[in-house]
């Protein structure tokens, strides 16, 4: 199960490093191309910060802080081996999706964003949406399906 979280998280990637490439050489010199009127835009933004562009100009730590959550999910995979496919998926959309943005911190020193909702001001990107979706998908998982919250009673039950 672990390879198959790392090919779902291999996938995004691709999808990730794409869809950038197309951002940077068609939308970069429009700056915003709108797609649905007064709901959802594509917009080119150069984010050297974090979630909502907090903390910025902070390149180096953001590199080494996704590398090391890369790095301990991926040894949890395989030392740990979590029941459950689930945990894989979320597994591999949060790793994907770092990776996505960990390669535009190496190679640009930001991270390109371009989906801009009118009812969620941050900019944000593919990879953004991944890492969100698995952190909240992995969050159900823990308390609803793990036995990491479940009482002895519970677990001699099972």
């Amino acid at each position: 199960m672990p390879f198959i979280a790392l090919a779902i998280g291999a996938l995004i990637v691709a999808a990730d490093q794409i869809i950038k490439y197309f951002v940077n050489t068609g939308l970069k010199p429009v700056g915003e191309v709108s797609v649905i009127d007064g709901l959802f835009k594509l917009v080119y933004v150069e984010n050297r910060g974090v979630a909502f562009g907090m903390f910025k100009d902070m390149r180096w730590v953001f590199i080494a802080l996704t590398s090391v959550m890369i790095a301990v999910i991926i040894f949890y995979m395989f030392k740990k081996r979590p029941s459950g496919k689930f945990f894989y998926v979320c597994a591999g959309l949060i790793i994907g999706g770092g990776i996505g943005n960990l390669i535009d911190r190496i190679i640009y020193g930001y991270v390109i964003d371009y989906l801009s909702i009118s009812f969620f001001p941050p900019v944000c990107n593919f990879a953004d949406y991944c890492i969100t979706i698995g952190v909240i998908l992995l969050v159900i998982y823990i308390f609803f399906f793990s036995k990491a919250f479940k009482s002895d009673k519970d677990k001699l039950n099972d």
